[in-house]
Formats: structure tokens, C-alpha cells, sequence
């Protein structure tokens, strides 16, 4: 295959976001093991769908903010592989379909090997969530709810879900220690949409940051972090997490950074380059969540 259509499927993929999914998939495969068997296999068939569905997600992303005209002129939203004309869009709308058959076919069998059809309507929703977030006629990351879903997706359905075919059956724990991840991957979209502020209200697409403005966007990220930072600790003190888990705290002059570089410029790509830094306090605080949720669990 050409180096070139390499370079830019991999651009597309966006992979250092694969990170956003990999850890609430492994929190959910702790979890679980902790009180029965690890069933590598099962958790290698969960990060096979839950690959495809990002890889799709991604690129649907793409497709539809295409077709809206959002990622156009000064906007540097997206991977750019369309607009750059390294990809066409007929032929992500090709690679979405079977990336979403893929992955489809992969639930299917996971549900009727493992007996765990009560993950179905849990399914349905992260496919619909999924496709609709910039999908007509829905499009609901045009109106402000993308933080709401993209939480619930990759915090909750995708700790829980993974507990439970692990695992066998549902239980809370891992929805409690879910509530900071979802947060977390929150964030991540939260301030990626900040430097898109004038491109994104041109285009009528009315995220959180557009409605906010940066000045007060940058403040909600703030207070959102203050809220993962407390329910981290909440988790250690009630005794869902190793007091391991106050090590979280060690990454606080990381947000003090994004938040000082994110209000002193009004460059949009440099304001855009510091995302590394949410990357990095996602990466971060979520390996001490898993790490303090193994603890709990030892001798």
C-alpha cells in the first residue's frame, strides 16, 4: 500500500485519542478481575469493537462536518484528511459502513457467546450516540450535548459494559469509578472545542465553548476538573480506591499550565496544540484510577 493513503488513515484515525477508549475499557477489565477469572480473550474481542466504533465515530465526524460545510476555511477542527484531499468523502462514507458492520457483528457475538444480551439496548444507544453526534437530522454535538454524551459513552456504558462481559454480570462499583473517566474524556472534547469558538458559531454549530465564550469556557474547564479531582478523592475515601488514588493530585500543576497557556493566547493552533496537556492529565489521573482500583484488591 502507498506510504501516502498510510500517512493518511492514520491521520484520520486521530490515534493518541485511542487513549480516551483504552482506559475505561482496562478500568472495566481490573474491575472484574478482581473477583473472577481475567478472560484476556473477551477483553481483546472489547477493544476490537471498541476500536472500530472510535475509528468510525472519527471519521463520521469528519464526513458530516464535511457536509455541513464546518470544518471549511480557517477551522482546524477534524483530521483534515478531506479537506487536504488525501481521503474522498465517498470513500469514509464506505470505510464508516464497515467499520459499524464490523463492529456490530463483534457485540453480536460477544452477547450471544457470553450470555450478556442485557448489554443490547446499552449498545443500541452508544451505536446511535456514535453516529448522531454531528449526523443529521439529530446532530446533537451542534447543540451543545456532545460533553454530555461523549462522558456517558466513554465513562459508564464502556467501564461498565466491559465489567460486564468480563465479569458476567453488572454490578455498581464500576459505575462509581466510571463517574471521573467520564468526566475526563469530557474534558478532552471540552477543550478541543475551544479554539474552534468563531469557526464553530459561523458554521451554527452551538457547542458548550460557543455558547460560553473562551473566557468562560476556560473557567468551566476549570471547575470540571476541580469536579474530577473531588470525585477521585470521594472514591479513595469511601473506600471504592486505594488511597493510592490521591496521587491524582501530583498532576494538578499540569491543569494550573493548560489553564495559564490557554488564557494568555488567542492563537488558535497554538491554543489548539495545548490539548496535549488534557491528554496528558487524562492519561495521568486514569492509569492512578486503575492502579488505586487494582490496590484495593491485593493482600
Amino acid at each position: 500500500m502507498n506510504r501516502e493513503i498510510v500517512k493518511a488513515w492514520i491521520q484520520a484515525s486521530r490515534p493518541p485519542f485511542y487513549i480516551a477508549t483504552l482506559i475505561p475499557l482496562t478500568l472495566g477489565w481490573v474491575v472484574a478481575g478482581q473477583t473472577g477469572p481475567w478472560h484476556p480473550w473477551r477483553f481483546i474481542l472489547i477493544n476490537i469493537a471498541a476500536f472500530m466504533v472510535h475509528l468510525a465515530t472519527n471519521l463520521a465526524n469528519d464526513y458530516f462536518d464535511h457536509l455541513q460545510g464546518t470544518d471549511a476555511g480557517a477551522s482546524i477542527g477534524g483530521s483534515r484528511v478531506i479537506q487536504e484531499h488525501k481521503i474522498s468523502p465517498e470513500t469514509l462514507k464506505r470505510v464508516i459502513i464497515l467499520l459499524y458492520a464490523g463492529a456490530f457483528l463483534v457485540a453480536c457475538y460477544m452477547m450471544k457467546a457470553y450470555q450478556v444480551w442485557g448489554l443490547a439496548p446499552i449498545l443500541l444507544f452508544s451505536f446511535l450516540s456514535s453516529l448522531f453526534y454531528v449526523a443529521p437530522p439529530i446532530r446533537y454535538g451542534y447543540h451543545g450535548l456532545g460533553e454530555v454524551f461523549v462522558g456517558l459513552n466513554m465513562g459508564p456504558i464502556m467501564v461498565v459494559g466491559t465489567y460486564w462481559v468480563i465479569a458476567g454480570r453488572p454490578d455498581w462499583s464500576p459505575l462509581y469509578l466510571s463517574l471521573p473517566i467520564g468526566l475526563m474524556v469530557a474534558s478532552i472534547l471540552y477543550y478541543q472545542s475551544i479554539p474552534d469558538i468563531d469557526t464553530d458559531r459561523s458554521a451554527g454549530k452551538r457547542t458548550l465553548a460557543v455558547r460560553l465564550g473562551k473566557g468562560k469556557a476556560i473557567t468551566g474547564f476549570f471547575r470540571l476538573w476541580l469536579a474530577i479531582y473531588v470525585s477521585i478523592i470521594a472514591l479513595a475515601l469511601t473506600g471504592y480506591l486505594h488511597k493510592f488514588a490521591f496521587l491524582s493530585l501530583l498532576s494538578l500543576p499540569i491543569l494550573f499550565k493548560v489553564i495559564r497557556l490557554a488564557r494568555r493566547t488567542s492563537d488558535i493552533v497554538e491554543l489548539d496544540s495545548h490539548g496535549k496537556y488534557v491528554r496528558i492529565l487524562y492519561f495521568f489521573n486514569g492509569a492512578v484510577i486503575i492502579i488505586a482500583a487494582r490496590l484495593l484488591f491485593l493482600p
